[in-house]
């Protein structure tokens, strides 16, 4: 593999190479190891990657895709490295926020002490799509709203971690993280072994920790199931994955019903009461008696027993509001405000909508921001000011104007890049990170994540359902020098 003709950006931080076109040292194994494989040894590499990856049936699904729904995941076999003392300071960052949006969501589901000192925007809170009423006064079990986020990252110009935004109900992402370690340590096992890179596969023994914690069947192990939309839900390969892998039964609505104030499963054996629910369904199909009447994703009553003390549910109903993009730009004033600390990793410069003098300067700077609609994800609902049409922005203008509240904005940042391979050739890429985060009896972060990537030139959109793909994450052991390694 030539990495001579490969072409740094100055405008961006390129995660293997420094300004100058110097190595990053912790990089200099990795690329010694791969200059010297042949070219042909290096596709016989790649597809032995493909094969296994098509054989373990890591795919995703396109909903708008007319040639077909389901697509393997694109894996760029060319790793992102994370050296121990920056992995350091990333999960101590993880966990001060992850504590801070707890306390938070306890708050404004509780006394709403942060409501009534104006540090957040009452309006802001009551107008999230993802605030649920229902969860007022009631606390959830063992007090945690937030048992599985996903919090994305990324690199500023000068290669600092900014969080990009917080996914508290339902992050994704995390079987191809662990279906794609897997392979890539079959193909480069020597560089793993010199790398010293810190495992992921103990993520489901963690998450199924974390789900017996919210169990109050004390007297035997808890039945844990995980509540699926179905086959042609976009993450269903995820839902079947981390069900076997952590031993669970997997679940939909319809095995579900409601006995005696109790869920239960259908069994081939009769009713089997269920404990622990990791629900991949959003709040609105979770019980048509109390939120979507309409729902056939979810079990009628499943709510009340949810309140009365006989399931758990990980995520909690209303977590949603806790990852609104209107909601995100004060995470650090909830950190100063219930932990008394500085933030650790700071967030990205953010222009609330619905405050008069952001609204004025987003809609006469359409051209400059990235705006974003608060409660949309997957990359919908937002423009790339810069990369965009006239007509688009006079359309978002229009939307901003019409319903602030709906919208932020935020200085276009040139995201980090890393070389990827495209079309046989190595090209810089702009990439984010979505590491995971656990709560159950403490606070834990998967030792790296998933590093998405923007695989079409020039795009900082990196969501799969947008063209992205995605990379393995090392992140390094304290112990590891930047010396030479043979594969």
């Amino acid at each position: 593999m030539d990495f001579d003709h490969y072409a740094v950006d100055p405008g961006s931080y390129d995660e293997m190479f420094e300004a100058s076109g110097a190595l990053r040292p912790e990089y200099r194994a990795l690329v010694q190891s791969l200059t010297e494989l042949t070219e042909a040894e290096f596709s016989a590499r790649q597809h032995m990657v493909d094969l296994l990856l098509r054989n373990q049936g890591v795919t995703f699904t396109v909903y708008s895709d007319d040639a077909g729904i389901e697509k393997v995941f694109p894996f760029d076999p060319i790793p992102r490295l994370v050296a121990a003392k920056e992995w350091e300071r990333i999960e101590r960052g993880l966990i001060q926020r992850t504590h801070a949006l707890n306390l938070f969501l306890a708050d404004v589901y509780g006394e709403q002490h942060i409501l009534d000192d104006k540090v957040v925007d009452p309006e802001l809170v009551y107008g999230a799509s993802f605030f649920r009423r229902e969860m007022m006064g009631f606390v959830p079990p063992k007090g945690i709203y937030t048992h599985v986020i996903g919090t994305d990252l990324i690199r500023d110009t000068d290669g600092r971690f900014l969080v990009l935004e917080d996914n508290a109900r339902n992050p994704s992402g995390v079987s191809y993280v662990l279906g794609c370690r897997e392979v890539l340590k079959r193909v480069f096992r020597v560089l793993f072994e010199h790398y010293g890179v810190r495992p992921v596969d103990v993520y489901t023994d963690w998450l199924r920790d974390t789900l017996r914690h919210l169990s109050s069947n004390w007297g035997s192990l808890p039945t844990i199931v995980v509540l699926t939309p179905g086959v042609y839900n976009s993450a269903y390969f995820e839902h079947s994955f981390l069900a076997r892998q952590m031993g669970v039964t997997l679940v939909e609505g319809r095995d579900l019903v409601v006995e005696d104030g109790n869920v239960c499963m259908r069994t081939t054996d009769g009713l089997k009461r269920v404990d622990v629910i990791y629900r991949r369904i959003d709040d609105d199909f979770l019980d048509p008696v109390v939120f979507r009447e309409d729902s056939a994703l979810g079990c009628p009553g499943m709510f009340a027993a949810y309140r009365s003390g006989r399931v758990a549910l990980a995520n909690a109903p209303g977590t949603g509001v806790a990852d609104d993009k209107a909601i995100y730009p004060f995470v650090p004033d909830m950190i100063r405000y219930y932990m008394g600390e500085d933030p650790i990793l700071p967030n990205v410069p953010t222009y609330i909508a619905s405050r008069p003098d952001d609204r004025k300067y987003i809609v006469e700077h359409l051209d400059e921001l990235v705006v974003k609609q608060t409660d949309a994800s997957g990359g919908y609902g937002m423009l790339i000011g810069p990369h965009s049409a006239a007509a688009d922005r006079d359309e978002f203008r229009s939307r901003v104007l019409a319903n602030p509240r709906n919208y932020i904005a935020q200085p276009t940042i040139s995201l980090g890049r890393h070389p990827t391979l495209c079309d046989g050739q190595l090209e810089g890429r702009c990439v984010d990170l979505r590491p995971y985060i656990l709560y159950g009896d403490s606070i834990r972060v998967i030792p790296g994540g998933l590093t998405r990537v923007a695989l079409r030139r020039g795009s900082l959109v990196v969501n799969s359902s947008q063209g992205g793909g995605y990379k393995d994450t090392w992140v390094l052991s304290s112990k590891h020098t930047a010396t030479e390694a043979t594969n």
